[in-house]
């Protein structure tokens, strides 16, 4: 611990937003920098725990302390190494991760928790930005050639771990660009696409190839991947859950995905995907039916498109401000969160079932809905009913349905593989990551379900490691909470 007093001496802190009114006027991230001296402050209030449970928290099993106790100190570099050895894509977890760790944190349970997140961000660009971060090809190849399908958060960090193992890696992409859900599923305001294209071209220049654009399984048979000496299927949970209720074919009641891409697109310059029919929030009266990150994601779209209006649906009960009692320390808590996206305008009503679509021309014009009650039982709310005479319609042209994913594309290449899934629909695996076809793995949200891109990091990594031992019959690579080879 660099400084025992840290936790007593300064209270949490963490970097000032631009102004609301100011930043949903464009699309760059909202974060003002923090000045170095606050940082190594927040760093001193790690307590360096005996038992350190912000690591055990992370998916990763990163060495928090060791990292927050260099930062104090001012040793940008060592801390980078820390940071590297358990965490291959930082700059996308220091932005874009809730910050499992932080709920973790021992300091939380009578104080507010260490700004795990906010130092993690900061000791990578920190790293960018003196030149520490460069390409670290292997110094030998096995002559092993391995194909990862998929390039979001899994399937690049399996492809850059099989890489460092010396395996002669190419990574497949049916869009135009490498990047998956961190390209075209995060809003720029959350994640610039700068950090995704400056980590991408160092994957290159380390030797992993890209080859996007192609759909393994239609532009590319399934039968060529027979060249190469394991697949692994990164391919993510893409097939968005559907609302079917009267009403349900009316023009203007759209998926999030569709909304966030185009307007992914429409950013970086490129024509609308051809596959998704133009849509736009601007002089709309927009309900988004989902409250997680996907239906945040909206509400910041949305507002920054000229919405009329911004009203978000959820269908459990308003969480509590502090935790539960069901959910102790260090567990995650099911409370309120206000991100910067509601900060920025939104109507959110909790306990609201939708019933019904009610449409004018053949367009969405209204919504009906009722609200209802649960009982929690074990932590779990159970029994929905619908409380009477709580009917009520909601005026809506733009309908974005934020439901989550029922599992990854039902398309030619999974059919033709011929891998079974799980009762949920997702991928099958053994222990292993190994699929029922010999040579063929899986990881990140088409295995696990949708999950948090730190989740998808960490299922990559494992599942490299797995496939190495598949090939080589042992390992270098490490597993969770180990460091790792490379230094920056």
């Amino acid at each position: 611990m660099g400084k025992p007093t840290g936790f007593i001496e300064f209270p949490r802190e963490v970097p000032q937003k631009r102004p609301a009114e100011e930043r949903i006027k464009d699309y760059r991230e909202i974060t003002k920098r923090f000045p170095e001296a606050k940082v190594r402050q927040q760093a001193a209030r790690c307590m360096d725990c005996g038992v350190p449970f912000c690591s055990a928290g992370c998916p990763l099993g990163n060495l928090i302390p060791d990292f927050n106790d260099l930062v104090y100190h001012g040793r940008w570099k060592e801390a980078a190494d820390r940071l590297f050895a358990t965490n291959n894509f930082p700059e996308f977890t220091g932005r874009l991760c809730p910050a499992l760790c932080e709920e973790a944190c021992v300091l939380g349970i009578t104080n507010p928790a260490v700004t795990i997140g906010q130092i993690e961000l900061r000791i990578v660009e920190e790293a960018f930005k003196r030149g520490w971060v460069k390409p670290q090809p292997p110094k030998e190849r096995t002559g092993k050639a391995v194909a990862v399908i998929g390039s979001g958060p899994a399937g690049l960090s399996c492809a850059q771990q099989l890489n460092r193992a010396g395996h002669i890696v190419t990574v497949f992409e049916r869009a135009e660009r490498a990047g998956g859900l961190l390209r075209y599923g995060i809003p720029d305001f959350k994640l610039d696409k700068h950090a995704l294209d400056r980590r991408l071209a160092i994957l290159s220049e380390e030797g992993i190839e890209f080859r996007t654009g192609i759909e393994v399984g239609s532009d590319l048979p399934v039968k060529d991947l027979k060249r190469f000496d394991a697949v692994v299927v990164c391919i993510g949970s893409t097939v968005p859950r559907d609302l079917p209720l009267p009403g349900r074919e009316l023009d203007g009641i759209r998926f999030a995905m569709e909304l966030l891409v185009q307007q992914n697109e429409v950013i970086a310059g490129k024509p609308a995907a051809s596959w998704i029919k133009p849509v736009s929030a601007a002089g709309r009266n927009v309900i988004i039916i989902g409250g997680g990150d996907t239906g945040a994601d909206c509400v910041g779209t949305a507002n920054r498109q000229g919405a009329k209006s911004v009203t978000l649906f959820e269908l459990l009960p308003k969480p509590p401000l502090d935790r539960p009692v069901h959910q102790p320390w260090p567990y995650w808590p099911m409370r309120l969160r206000t991100g910067s996206s509601h900060e920025e305008g939104v109507q959110r009503e909790w306990s609201v079932l939708t019933k019904e679509f009610a449409g004018k021309d053949g367009r969405v014009s209204a919504l009906r809905t009722v609200n209802v009650e649960f009982k929690l039982v074990e932590g779990a709310w159970t029994e929905m009913t619908e409380i009477p005479a709580s009917e009520r319609e909601w005026p809506a042209n733009l309908v974005l349905l934020a439901l989550g994913f029922a599992g990854p594309d039902p398309g030619n290449l999974r059919r033709e593989l011929g891998i079974e899934l799980d009762t949920r629909g997702n991928v099958k695996t053994g222990a292993n990551y190994a699929t029922n076809v010999p040579d063929i793995f899986a990881a990140g949200d088409a295995h696990m379900g949708q999950s948090l891109v730190v989740w998808a990091i960490s299922e990559g990594r494992e599942c490299a490691r797995a496939v190495d031992i598949h090939l080589m019959g042992g390992t270098f690579l490490p597993t969770k909470g180990e460091g790792d080879l490379p230094k920056v």
